[in-house]
């Protein structure tokens, strides 16, 4: 399967044509291992349909469609612009793009949304983003872990969310990680509705 199809619906979820293309150039970009490794190779900070081969693929799909379900809801989706929304879809699709790093490491790099924001800003030249939208999409990403910002030596190395769109974001990774809430799978890694 090429990466347009692994992502085909959560790319239709952005309007702009523009944005679509630059988070597909940037889908393009990302490490093989990505859509191979599990969400968490222990199980413990997710949910079972995130394990496995493909999970990390399946936990970002699920974060995607938390955020198409809360912003097709007026009350939610009203506070943003159709571009604002096109931007968090890009972020939240590419949020853990380098989970181990550029080359695969043996465990999670807790520098991961730092290491995926300024790939993001490495490769500006192939993206069709102004300058104010890949800063947007660079901040959520970088903000997307919330609460948890300090490294298991207790370092403070990421940066909490402060606005709408990060914690926004955010809120959809974490909704994502929680046991809780389950999605069904078809073969294909899609989620069946």
């Amino acid at each position: 399967m090429n990466r347009e199809d692994i992502y085909k619906t959560e790319l239709n979820y952005i309007k702009n044509d523009y944005i679509r293309y630059s988070t597909l150039e940037m889908i393009k970009l990302l490490p093989e291992y990505i859509f191979h490794e599990a969400a968490s190779s222990t199980g413990k900070y997710h949910p079972k349909y995130t394990l496995g081969d493909g999970g990390l693929v399946r936990h970002t799909k699920a974060a995607t469609r938390f955020a198409y379900e809360l912003l097709n809801n007026p009350l939610i989706g009203g506070k943003y612009t159709d571009t604002e929304k096109d931007l968090m879809y890009m972020g939240i699709i590419l949020h853990d793009g380098l989970k181990r790093g550029l080359e695969e490491e043996k465990y999670t790099r807790f520098d991961h949304p730092i290491l995926m924001a300024n790939y993001i800003e490495e490769n500006k030249d192939k993206l069709k983003l102004s300058d104010e939208e890949r800063e947007l999409v660079c901040s959520v990403i970088k903000t997307h872990m919330g609460p948890w910002t300090t490294d298991y030596n207790g370092n403070e190395v990421l940066e909490c969310p402060k606005n709408k769109y990060q914690n926004f974001v955010h809120m959809c990774d974490f909704l994502a990680s929680r046991k809780a809430i389950l999605f069904e799978f078809d073969n294909d890694n899609n989620i069946i509705c």
